[in-house]
């Protein structure tokens, strides 16, 4: 498999909350969350913990043992609840979270697992791209977001609802009826979307944070077939650069309402699933990044 990843923090001097990496078989892409806006209960931050978490998968996935994909989403949250819970009060809603994208291909199969809106897309050949991702976030969001998105951001009342909304979101994050997210609490990656795809007709895959997939879902630049045909002609970064122009063409948000008028974007972009010999016959061609 090859891989070609691009990312961008949305500020020059500010960290960047995104994670993606990959091994030989697999991808995973993360987008940090802290709520914004509140006092966090972590000593550490959204950017350790997207990190921490993305290494931790990365980690699972390497042994390359089939593993069920819930099941290694599990074990590396526990990993890094453990690794904080001593200095930090985990278990509070305005601790780091993430969402977890995992893609993965296995004995002739492409497994997938979703948690949050982050958004993955399969490119199948003769086919419209299927697009995959829990909209449980959004669902809950767009009944709090009415005031944030009516003020320009940047303004005092855009902050005052910004805050009004992170504060009404953080009752349902991980609860029954709300949206799931990686935090502290394993047992989230049974709730996540997992399904399997033959390896076989599948031309490739993206992984993309909610801050690239603005180019389709919120600025609505493209459509997933052009931005697949972007991809392949000028590589994941071309992405983010459309995006960022956009950003800056309406940073008050008036055109197009939004929380944060420049969010970290990052892609990975998937191809090559079946076996091709290196060109010294040594077996698979390396994973690109």
């Amino acid at each position: 498999m090859q891989v070609v990843m691009a990312t961008s923090p949305a500020k020059p001097d500010q960290p960047n909350e995104d994670f993606t990496g990959a091994v030989p078989n697999a991808v995973v892409l993360l987008d940090g969350a802290g709520l914004a806006g509140t006092t966090s209960t972590c000593l550490h931050g959204v950017a350790w913990y997207t990190r921490r978490l993305g290494g931790a998968l990365l980690g699972q996935l390497a042994a390359d043992d089939g593993q069920d994909l819930t099941a290694v989403l599990g074990q590396a949250i526990a990993q890094v609840a453990d690794a904080h819970r001593d200095t930090c009060d985990i278990s509070d809603p305005s601790s780091p979270s993430a969402t977890v994208t995992i893609f993965r291909i296995d004995d002739g199969r492409a497994d997938y697992l979703a948690l949050a809106d982050s958004v993955l897309i399969l490119d199948h050949a003769g086919e419209a791209p299927e697009v995959i991702t829990d909209g449980r976030v959004d669902a809950v969001g767009s009944r709090y977001r009415a005031a944030m998105d009516a003020a320009p951001n940047g303004t005092v009342e855009h902050d005052r609802a910004l805050r009004e909304y992170i504060e009404a979101l953080r009752a349902h994050r991980n609860q029954p009826g709300g949206f799931w997210v990686a935090a502290d609490e394993p047992g989230v990656a049974t709730e996540a979307l997992t399904g399997s795809r033959p390896v076989s007709g599948l031309r490739g895959a993206v992984l993309l944070s909610d801050g690239a997939s603005r180019i389709v879902d919120q600025f609505a630049l493209a459509d997933w077939p052009e931005v697949l045909a972007l991809i392949g002609a000028e590589g994941p970064a071309e992405v983010i650069r459309q995006v960022r122009a956009t950003e800056a063409s309406d940073p008050h948000g008036r055109r197009w309402p939004r929380a944060k008028a420049y969010d970290d974007a990052t892609l990975a972009a998937c191809t090559r699933f079946t076996a091709r010999h290196a060109p010294d016959g040594s077996g698979l061609a390396p994973v690109a990044t």
